[in-house]
């Protein structure tokens, strides 16, 4: 229905006026930088390799009954937690890490302009790219050089609102959290955070469905190229057919599986036991 019914729209000729005077995209400063930097390769993958794992383990204490081993810091032996929650907050510092150097390069390099909306017409040529989307006459895509307006909205929300909140609330119910800041304790209750870090969780997940679904649907080999081989071109059919980024991916692939699978209290017990006291009970 959703086809038929933006496929009806563009055939009229105000559809069709509207698309050409907001083809879906709109110009970047001269200046903007082209292409994706090795620095961005890197933080896109260390982004995927622990936001799988932040995941895993986000449900699995969410889930969790009779954890299998706890953990405590040696100054604080009596507030223990599972050492699932100890993998999940130590993997939760890293992503932050990992954000703040993508943040600070981000904006030291200029690429920010290009998630970043400087300009009202993002808006309706948001709603331009995502009718051509819903019609199945796709914008025209080359990530290397722009996003159109619909990704770049969705890029903005994601790395400046929802990855923020997921911040600030996991921090509310981490062990992090200091029981002296009673004033922030009152202003985000534990409750309030719960009800906002679970629906972030669900827009990332939604959020990496669709971007993966675009990645496959709009030329893989390219995209791969750019994103993990930082190969491209201002012509996107001069990587269409390159398989370096596709390898690369795939062994991003087997450490991520191979992280998966050491992600369990045996292996993770002497890790934690590096930071603090690790116990049965």
């Amino acid at each position: 229905m959703a086809v038929v019914a933006a496929r009806m729209v563009l055939g009229t000729g105000w559809g069709q006026g509207f698309v050409d005077k907001h083809p879906g995209t709109q110009p970047l400063p001269d200046d903007a930088p082209i292409g994706f930097p090795a620095w961005l390769n890197w933080a896109h993958f260390f982004n995927m390799f622990l936001m799988v794992l932040i995941v895993r383990t986000g449900l699995q204490v969410r889930n969790e009954r009779k954890p299998e081993g706890y953990w405590a810091p040696r100054w604080a032996p009596s507030k223990k937690i599972s050492l699932t929650l100890w993998l999940h907050q130590a993997l939760d510092l890293l992503w932050v890490v990992n954000g703040l150097v993508f943040y600070i390069l981000l904006f030291a390099t200029g690429h920010w302009v290009r998630i970043v909306p400087t300009s009202w017409d993002v808006f309706p040529n948001a709603v331009s790219a995502g009718l051509q989307y819903l019609s199945l006459d796709w914008p025209l895509e080359n990530g290397w050089v722009h996003y159109n307006a619909l990704q770049e909205l969705a890029y903005f929300t994601t790395v400046f609102i929802a990855a923020p909140l997921a911040i600030l609330s996991g921090l509310r119910m981490s062990s992090f959290w200091s029981e002296k800041w009673t004033h922030a304790s009152k202003v985000l209750t534990a409750p309030l955070a719960r009800k906002i870090h679970f629906p972030v969780m669900i827009y990332f997940l939604v959020f990496i469905v669709v971007h993966l679904g675009l990645v496959l649907a709009t030329g893989f080999r390219r995209n791969m190229a750019g994103m993990f081989a930082a190969r491209g071109d201002v012509d996107p059919s001069t990587y269409a057919t390159d398989w370096t980024g596709v390898w690369v991916f795939l062994g991003a692939v087997v450490v991520i599986a191979l992280a998966w699978f050491l992600a369990k209290p045996r292996f993770v017990a002497p890790v934690a036991g590096a930071t603090g006291k690790v116990s049965s009970r």
